[in-house]
């Protein structure tokens, strides 16, 4: 029967740490079976390993994992990080968004159409002379702020 717990890590190298444990566990055999580096929670991450000595015994000697929380964690505390939800979810047409990757990195545009099924976002820039429709994936904005009900 395998439990979840909660494991200390340095605040920005949850990803990093996720990876060097995954790598370390299967490795070494160590029964390990999900490791869960939720990018809204900063600082920790969740591993679902056999006993508590099996998880520390993966993040010895590993840099920047701090150590493993008392106690278990239940599924019920970490479901809602499961659920796969579209990154482009909340945004509506009107929205003011800043590009954060791609060619247009650091623009501020506004949404036109946002498209849930594919993850994409039709932005215009805001600096742009002529306005042209740009296709973006959702995780390559972050919203500004929110268009105004008028």
């Amino acid at each position: 029967m395998s439990k979840i717990f909660a494991v200390r890590v340095t605040v920005g190298q949850e990803e990093n740490v996720a990876s060097l444990i995954y790598s370390k566990a299967k490795t070494y055999n160590i029964p390990v079976f999900a490791i869960l580096a939720p990018s809204k929670v900063k600082g920790y991450i969740f591993i679902e390993a056999e006993s508590k000595s099996a998880v520390d015994e993966a993040i010895k000697g590993i840099r920047h994992a701090k150590g493993t929380l008392p106690g278990e964690v239940s599924f019920g505390e970490i479901e809602h990080f499961l659920e796969e939800r579209p990154s482009v979810s909340g945004f509506e047409p009107g929205d003011i968004v800043e590009l954060i990757a791609g060619p247009f990195k650091g623009e501020k545009a506004k949404v036109v159409r946002v498209d849930e099924a594919k993850d994409e976002i039709v932005v215009e820039l805001i600096g742009a002379i002529v306005p042209i429709p740009v296709t973006v994936k959702g995780e390559y904005v972050r919203l500004i702020s929110k268009r105004s009900n008028q």
